[in-house]
């Protein structure tokens, strides 16, 4: 019986993301394939629902809500920030995309959208968010930890 994909998955896949329109965002299937563990984080919750019970072999593509995918815009993450507060050799200009470290000391891309007098408005919300995605992905093999565990 073949291995179905489940929350212990480590998985050895090909994957493509792209906005309704065609656009690619991100692929693998022109370089080598990629290894995930369900339940990382690496992929959005959505996308991880569409591989359970997928098996190797499979290749699914589906349509995914900006829900399913990285969210919808919120307007709480724009935010105003003064220039000074930016490295002096990188002067923010508009579409240009910044690391910056939170509160917490994690890191966090933001998207300058403009930038008046002294202080520039920056998008924290991720690039993708409110976009409806398609998600296309071809599992090449599937080790579920369970049986690892059980097979030493």
């Amino acid at each position: 019986m073949k291995e179905k994909v489940d929350m212990h998955s480590q998985l050895l896949m090909h994957y493509r993301i792209a906005l309704t329109n065609g656009t690619e965002i991100e692929s693998s299937f022109d370089d080598e394939p990629v290894e995930i563990s369900m339940g990382s984080g690496v992929l959005t919750e959505g996308m991880e629902l569409a591989l359970y019970g997928l098996q190797t072999g499979d290749k699914q593509t589906l349509a995914l809500t900006p829900e399913q995918g990285f969210g919808l815009r919120d307007e709480d993450n724009i935010h105003k920030m003064p220039l000074s507060e930016f490295p002096d050799d990188l002067k923010p200009e508009s579409g240009l995309v910044f690391e910056f470290e939170t509160q917490s000391g994690e890191d966090i891309l933001g998207t300058i959208l403009s930038v008046k007098d002294d202080r520039a408005e920056v998008d924290f919300n991720h690039p993708l968010a409110g976009q409806s995605l398609v998600f296309t992905v071809e599992i090449l093999g599937i080790n579920n930890a369970r049986a690892s565990l059980s097979n030493p």
